[in-house]
């Protein structure tokens, strides 16, 4: 039994030996391809060492300079960001002028794109992805990588202006309807051609209407409406529209200016029932409507037709007398006249004459 132990130990390292490879001088060639092979096969962290090898053994090789940007993608597939960030500036420092320099710019994007967290997470990494795609994009606007590199960068940005509006609801759910306000306009000003602004429009909407201010949520609900006519959010913030209505509940209506101002000094104002001065003015304007008609009476009575008709004392009755007497020595003297000297004068009958 120790002996097949032995035997089956000493297979294995002879195995192990005789599978290893030897990369000690060897041209550049073989050497770039065993890296390559390596690659092919998965093995990202072989591949990369050798990659660096080439460099390193064979630094003035025209395999040299592919080495190099094939060992960061070797990084890159295992996933090890910082270490193909590194071989990526070193390939950008010194080559400049290459023909994979485009494509250099695009795997550094690449780098930062994929470690980039849910829209909750710090968002250092989308920031950089998008600097490096718009240097692609500036530098290179015709490469094959441009266009791709132009839609990562309106996904990055979705995900900028998810986190916004993220902290924008906490706010909104934590009763900071000001704080969340200025979240969600981050979102209306800088992030316009996102998926996030049909929302960042609704919760406008609700905020106006919640802080009573009307005007506003109506405002921003015509610019929903119009934009997205058949929208969810739309559906919502109509709903909010037909709860609160547009008219500002502190601004008065005209019949209520008008209701105030024909109170205010006017006739109205007299008529104030409930109070110790609206019984006061009552009774003032009662006394002096009262003085008037009293005033009215004396002028017509004094001087006038009216002035010996004053019942209730001598005066009047005298007065009444005087009249009389007056009224009937005129009649008497009327009739004087027509007798004497008239056509009626030899009609006098009951006389000798």
């Amino acid at each position: 039994m120790k002996k097949l132990c032995g035997l089956l130990s000493g297979i294995l390292v002879v195995s192990a030996c005789s599978s290893s490879k030897d990369l000690t001088n060897l041209p550049a060639t073989d050497l770039y391809n065993v890296a390559f092979e390596d690659l092919e096969a998965t093995k990202y962290k072989a591949a990369a060492a050798e990659f660096e090898q080439v460099e390193t053994d064979h630094p003035y090789s025209r395999w040299a300079v592919k080495a190099k940007l094939m060992g960061a993608y070797a990084y890159y597939k295992d996933e090890k960001y910082d270490d193909a960030v590194m071989a990526l500036d070193r390939f950008i420092q010194y080559h400049p002028g290459n023909k994979d320099i485009a494509y250099a710019y695009y795997l550094r994007g690449m780098c930062y794109y994929d470690q980039i967290a849910a829209a909750d997470k710090d968002q250092g990494n989308t920031e950089m992805a998008e600097a490096t795609f718009a240097r692609l994009i500036a530098l290179f606007p015709d490469s094959k990588y441009a266009e791709d590199a132009r839609q990562k960068i309106k996904l990055t940005t979705d995900y900028r202006a998810g986190q916004e509006m993220i902290i924008g609801r906490y706010y909104l759910n934590e009763g900071n309807y000001l704080s969340a306000l200025s979240r969600f306009n981050v979102v209306l000003e800088n992030y316009q051609t996102t998926i996030q602004i049909e929302e960042a429009l609704y919760r406008q909407v609700e905020i106006y209407g919640i802080l009573g201010m009307n005007k506003y949520a109506d405002g921003y609900y015509k610019i929903l409406k119009q934009n997205y006519p058949d929208g969810t959010w739309t559906a919502k913030a109509a709903a909010i529209m037909e709860k609160i209505g547009t008219q500002d509940p502190t601004a008065k209506s005209k019949a209520e200016k008008k209701a105030e101002e024909e109170k205010s000094g006017g006739w109205f104002d007299w008529m104030k029932f409930g109070s110790d001065d609206a019984e006061k003015a009552a009774e003032t304007k009662t006394e002096e409507a009262k003085k008037t008609a009293e005033k009215k009476v004396e002028e017509e009575k004094s001087g006038g037709w009216f002035d010996w008709m004053k019942f209730g004392s001598d005066d009047a009755e005298k007065a009444a007398e005087t009249k009389t007497e007056e009224a009937k020595k005129t009649a008497e003297k009327k009739v004087e006249e027509e007798k004497s000297g008239g056509w009626f004068d030899w009609m006098k009958f009951g006389s000798d004459d």
